[in-house]
């Protein structure tokens, strides 16, 4: 069996597919690793979480933005944005079955044979592997219960602006859902400036990519969202596979055992 990661699909199923095909990707012996954001602001939104979910265990997937969008405007009342794709989805007979498919995937995943985590946005430097498993299963169990909808309703906001113990209920748990799908520029303190999407090079003063603060650990990495870094953190341990697909740029894909990158221009 040989596991792939890749970044953003954002709804570009045809992409998808041929990116699949240049290395023979098959379920039946191949794992996907789908690092969030599977949907919206592409074409094919629908065919893309259809295909996603049909491949049961092979998939493993992590919840982006813009998955965490669509649950918004189904079960917490936001209604859908100008540039979203979603409206297919929402209009589809088997929209149900999708909807309750995207809440059970996690928000991060572990492996601890290779010492690799994948999170949509990346893996602050304030915490350790089990503080961001068990953070991260806290918020998966409010997106899979009866208390969802509630979740959703109030999941928007850049308050609080970062990470205290003390935290409880909604704040809590929106810090924890930005910092795994948001988090682009973080503060030495845990502090995260969620309005600027720049550059890596380009900072807000006292801030910096989440990935240049050191880590105590080993921890790879694997992380999508961020188009503009062009994948490139300047560290192998930090793997970005948003290569802007949806954006004319490329999708990308990695065989996590060798590090081969396998990209199709989009």
């Amino acid at each position: 069996m040989t596991d792939y990661a890749i970044g953003d699909i954002q709804g570009c199923y045809d992409r998808l597919r041929d990116v699949l095909a240049k290395v023979d990707f098959s379920p039946s012996r191949d794992r996907l690793w789908v690092a969030g954001d599977l949907i919206n602001r592409g074409p094919a939104s629908l065919k893309t979480l259809r295909y996603i979910e049909s491949l049961g265990d092979s998939a493993v997937v992590v919840l982006g933005n813009h998955d965490l969008h669509l649950l918004a405007v189904a079960l917490g009342g936001h209604a859908p944005k100008r540039k979203d794709t979603l409206a297919e989805i929402l209009s589809a007979p088997d929209r149900d079955n999708l909807v309750s498919w995207l809440r059970q995937q996690n928000l991060c995943v572990y492996d601890s044979e290779r010492d690799i985590m994948m999170a949509h946005a990346g893996m602050p430097h304030i915490w350790s592997v089990q503080q961001a498993l068990a953070n991260a299963r806290e918020v998966e169990e409010v997106i899979r219960g009866e208390n969802a909808s509630e979740y959703f309703a109030l999941m928007y906001g850049n308050k609080p602006e970062g990470w205290s113990d003390n935290l409880t209920g909604m704040d809590r748990w929106r810090v924890i859902t930005n910092y795994f799908t948001r988090m682009r520029f973080i503060a030495s303190d845990g502090r995260l400036e969620l309005t600027a999407k720049e550059s890596a090079g380009n900072a807000p003063k006292g801030f910096a990519p989440w990935f240049e603060f050191p880590r105590t650990d080993e921890l790879r990495v694997v992380f999508g969202h961020w188009a503009a870094i062009e994948g490139k953190t300047g560290f192998d341990r930090f793997i970005g596979l948003d290569t802007g697909c949806v954006w004319g740029g490329a999708l990308t894909m990695m065989n996590l055992d060798t590090g081969e990158k396998i990209h199709c221009d989009c």
